[in-house]
């Protein structure tokens, strides 16, 4: 078992088949196999940039569990703490293909699954307490009474321990018994975060607000540093206890695939704060990886290695004109000229 890591997470992963045509999906014959889940897409992302990441689970012994974990060996992500359940399946979904960037269909066969199973025991203290953060969303609380419990312990086992906390709360209002209930779990849950990641349309159900400022406020308010909203095309929304501002969106030519942005725009911003830098450029950041992850087909597909992120944050200058060379060049012009 890895001993220390930089981020945990927990959720479940589902086996995706993204439709090879547009139309219905009663309609489609062809189909791509695909990863998806909230929390496991943060986990390939935040690897790729070189981060150690834990990530608990619970899978199948079936085929798509074993996809489930030849992925996260592909991806480098940690599964010492995945468990293979010997009675329940690991689940799947089947996701439309649109061409003109509006949301896909997706129909969801999970309940019942592996993942929504996990509990409490599925805790490993020595495990979550190396990493020094931990993400979570809301859709792992979503899945079941006991997945919620979790949740929960984690969050109060970190931040007792002085660990960092962000919440992305990923809406998923059909796994919940009423909208009561999700938002009075999730904004519960949020307390105990250092940042709140919320899209705009989330924090108008969650809050009861519709400006940005005031659904920060609200966050703040319980307890937390920060709080980032995502406002699609026009960027996001930061807010701390010390600044506020706003960061234009990233000018995205054609959005191929929707789902995944809020993931990638996670994966942005808590790279950035591990590494210390300025909220401001840690949303930024967000905001490109987020751009990235709505041009390709597929939930993680988008997210970039350290290296493509460097390239587009330091890109490099190419033929490049020695000063002396343009100063000659000014020169032979002005005397022309004269």
């Amino acid at each position: 078992m890895q001993s220390t890591l930089d981020v945990i997470t927990y959720g479940e992963a589902m086996a995706m088949f993204v439709a090879a045509e547009t139309g219905q999906l009663a309609d489609v014959f062809q189909f791509t196999k695909r990863i998806a889940g909230a929390d496991l897409n943060v986990a390939i992302g935040l690897s790729r940039l070189g981060f150690k990441v834990g990530w608990m689970s619970r899978v199948g012994r079936d085929s798509f569990g074993q996809y489930v974990r030849d992925t996260l060996a592909k991806e480098g992500v940690d599964a010492a703490c995945v468990t293979t359940d010997e009675r329940y399946p690991t689940g799947f979904q089947l996701k439309s293909k649109n061409d003109d960037g509006s949301d896909p269909a997706v129909e969801y066969f999970r309940k019942g699954s592996a993942a929504s199973h996990l509990s409490v025991e599925d805790y490993v203290p020595a495990y979550a307490l190396s990493a020094r953060h931990l993400h979570l969303t809301g859709v792992a609380p979503a899945i079941s009474g006991t997945s919620r419990e979790l949740a929960f312990h984690l969050a109060k086992e970190m931040r007792a321990a002085g660990k960092t906390i962000s919440f992305d709360p990923n809406l998923r209002p059909t796994l919940w018994p009423s909208r009561e209930a999700m938002v009075a779990a999730l904004n519960s849950l949020a307390a105990h975060a250092d940042w709140v990641l919320p899209g705009i349309g989330e924090g108008e159900i969650l809050t009861g607000y519709t400006k940005p400022d005031d659904i920060a406020r609200f966050y703040l308010d319980q307890g937390a540093r920060g709080v980032i909203i995502k406002l699609g095309a026009k960027g996001a929304y930061f807010r701390t206890a010390d600044a506020a501002g706003s960061v234009a969106a990233q000018p995205v030519e054609k959005v191929v695939d929707t789902v995944g942005a809020g993931d990638g725009f996670a994966v942005g911003v808590v790279s950035a704060l591990l590494e210390g830098r300025p909220v401001g450029e840690a949303v930024a950041r967000g905001n490109r990886i987020g751009a990235l992850a709505i041009q390709v087909i597929g939930d993680s597909e988008g997210l970039p290695t350290r290296s493509e992120l460097d390239a587009l944050e330091h890109p490099q200058i190419t033929n490049m004109t020695p000063v002396t060379a343009v100063t000659q060049t000014e020169n032979k012009v002005s005397q022309t000229l004269h």
